[in-house]
């Protein structure tokens, strides 16, 4: 390990490669090795460069560590990033060019180098537990190599999972005994505080008996969503349904979404961060009203496609819903994880 002019470690890799912190500067050719790492791994590539300036420069940096590998040319040719995520949880993101001879020895000094950031960050927050969560392509071998020698197990695949949406889609409305409504702003357009305490407990609740379910608190949760390039307070909804016994209709589930942006000579799409039902609100048709809702907002703002991400395993066969309501699976991701208890002697 070396030390850069502000203090931090960074691990030290084979010549000629050397690690620095990325900077402004270095955006498009990241915007580059993210899109070879998603053409080899979904045969095809739409990349937002607003993202990756976020990820490096703008609010999306500001909780996470990085670093980028560059040889003579001062080019990355690999980049990694630890985000701290909430308390126990650092998501890993490893982008490396595999035309370069050294690269399987810069993946291995790079995950090194992400355990003991993440370690880090758990200190800081006065955790005993931590995980590492990595995401690769399902079908990367030699990104699941590197992941298996760094310590990681394979635990969960997820399906990203995209439906066409047509004008005629402009009119699809809730489920009788299903009323969706967006999240009621303040005139200056931000949220109302209420409504976003009701998104966060819903979605809190709702994913309760999921393998991967962990605590977010409340001003984390609502951060991490602004960060998003895409976000937009007007496509977050909330769902409501009126009690088997009577009384005034009762918040049932959510769905939050955000913008993605057009390819060239294209249409935006909308896609779905999050979707959850309360499980006493289960088959009552909650689910299928809050997609109608996204999928008829996105056909009346002219957008083409409503894109969303499910576990393949999941409890409730949210996938099988998905393929009933139109959607087709793109490509799929494996999650990889790696469970650290933190020494606090």
């Amino acid at each position: 390990m070396t030390e850069n002019d502000t203090g931090q470690e960074l691990p030290t890799l084979p010549a000629p490669w050397t690690a620095r912190v990325p900077a402004f500067a270095d955006i498009d050719a990241l915007v580059e090795l993210r899109r070879l790492d998603e053409l080899q791994g979904t045969g095809g590539a739409h990349i937002d460069p607003a993202g990756i300036e976020s990820e490096v420069a703008g609010q999306a940096s500001w909780t996470r560590r990085q670093l980028v590998a560059v040889g003579p040319d001062d080019v990355p040719r690999a980049w990694i990033t630890v985000h701290d995520r909430a308390a126990g949880r650092a998501l890993i993101w490893g982008y490396f060019d595999r035309d370069v001879d050294e690269v399987d020895e810069i993946a291995a000094a790079f995950y090194a180098w992400a355990e003991e950031t993440a370690i880090g960050m758990a200190r800081l927050r006065d955790v005993e537990q931590t995980r590492l969560d990595e995401s690769p392509f399902a079908d990367d071998s030699r990104q699941a190599g590197w992941l298996a020698e760094a310590g990681y197990a394979k635990r969960r695949t997820w399906l990203h999972m995209e439906r066409p949406v047509t004008a005629d889609d402009a009119a699809l409305e809730p489920r009788a005994g299903v009323t969706v409504r967006p999240v009621e702003r303040h005139e200056n357009g931000f949220p109302v505080a209420a409504d976003l305490q009701i998104v966060h407990q819903m979605l809190e609740e709702s994913f309760e008996d999921h393998f991967n379910s962990y605590r977010e608190s409340f001003p984390e949760f609502v951060q991490r969503l602004r960060e998003e390039p895409g976000h937009s307070w007007d496509h977050w909804w909330l769902a409501y349904v009126e009690p088997e016994d009577g009384g005034e209709p009762v918040a049932a589930g959510t769905v939050v979404c955000s913008v993605v942006s057009a390819p060239e000579g294209g249409s935006e799409g909308s896609y779905v961060e999050y979707i959850g039902v309360n499980r006493a609100a289960r088959g009552r048709g909650v689910a299928k009203s809050l997609l109608g809702t996204v999928i008829a907002d996105a056909a009346q703002r002219g957008r083409d496609r409503v894109g969303l991400e499910v576990d393949a395993d999941s409890p409730t066969k949210a996938d099988q819903l998905y393929l009933a309501l139109g959607w087709t699976t793109d490509y799929a991701t494996d999650s990889w994880f790696k469970d650290i208890t933190i020494d606090t002697a």
